[in-house]
């Protein structure tokens, strides 16, 4: 276990190194730069050229790069010229609530997609499978923003139920966590329903089922515990999408998170925010990767055997 543990770290930090390097290559690509939108399309090339040397983008890009790695390294991604606060210190202030809405998407996908999962793969092939599925295919078709503003046309201002944009109580998390958790939904449940008909199959679920024991005894004690590996799997690595979700579903209902911060950062080329946040959205993403292969080993001792072999 400890050398896989070693090889995740390592691959750990390949990979945000990674997306730090990336982010960076992208940001100094794209038209324009931090001086031209600070000063204005306006500004005098004097000026323009002033600011540029006191942002220091006029130095080769080599000696840009290391700069910003240097920086990347202790989490100093400088200061935001809008906000004129650090980086770091604006991202991780929006952080909890971007962390708040995720987790609630989570726990609402995974509650509904574990019951409509298993609901379907008990039956494969029967009328309750073909129409869960069918359900389950529409809802991960369906893009964020266009649910999200259904919703708020329907919970917001039809039935005036919920509020229709802000952050800050329960109430107006229900709408931005619902709407992330529809497509996650469905993915769960596609997942949770392959599975669930596949274990349904083995020979130690009909031996079970032959020593007597319930239909419910034999779900939470053989087929639950097998068929939430994959689904364990698919959680980790979907982390990544559910983040990128956030960015769409935070601007959508005005959620004051990482993702609506990021956006507004990337309009106004607000480099040391962005690549903050881009490095975050990254550690978090990998870590969560390791701690699901943890937990894989876990719930599956032949997965132990194979690392340690």
């Amino acid at each position: 276990m400890f050398p896989q543990i070693v090889r995740r770290l390592g691959l750990m930090v390949f990979t945000v190194w990674g997306a730090v390097s990336l982010t960076f290559v992208i940001l100094r690509l794209a038209p324009g730069d931090q001086a031209t939108v600070q000063l204005g399309p306006e500004a005098a090339a004097a000026d323009v050229a002033a600011l540029r040397e006191e942002l220091g983008l006029n130095r080769p890009i080599l000696v840009q790069y290391l700069e910003y790695l240097g920086g990347a390294v202790t989490g100093d991604f400088g200061e935001s010229y809008r906000l004129r606060e650090p980086a770091m210190t604006i991202i991780l202030d929006r952080f909890p609530a971007t962390v708040v809405l995720a987790l609630t998407a989570t726990a609402l996908a995974l509650a509904a997609g574990l019951l409509l999962g298993v609901l379907a793969g008990r039956s494969p092939g029967r009328l309750v499978d073909r129409v869960l599925s069918g359900i389950t295919l529409v809802m991960q078709a369906i893009p964020p923003f266009w649910s999200g503003i259904m919703l708020i046309l329907l919970m917001a201002l039809t039935l005036r139920l919920l509020p229709s944009a802000g952050s800050g109580d329960l109430q107006h998390l229900v709408l931005p966590a619902v709407t992330l958790a529809i497509p996650f939904t469905a993915l769960v449940a596609r997942i949770t329903r392959s599975s669930v008909a596949e274990v349904m199959t083995e020979p130690y679920i009909l031996t079970a089922r032959s020593k007597g024991s319930s239909e419910r005894a034999v779900l939470a004690r053989h087929v639950m515990r097998n068929s939430v590996i994959p689904v364990v799997t698919i959680v980790s690595l979907h982390i990544g999408t559910l983040m990128g979700g956030a960015v769409i579903v935070e601007q959508v209902f005005a959620w004051e998170g990482v993702g609506s911060l990021l956006v507004n950062a990337v309009g106004n080329r607000d480099y040391a925010i962005v690549q903050g946040a881009t490095v975050l959205f990254a550690v978090v993403v990998v870590t969560m990767n390791l701690l699901a292969d943890l937990l894989n080993s876990w719930l599956d001792p032949r997965i132990r055997t194979e690392a340690t072999a």
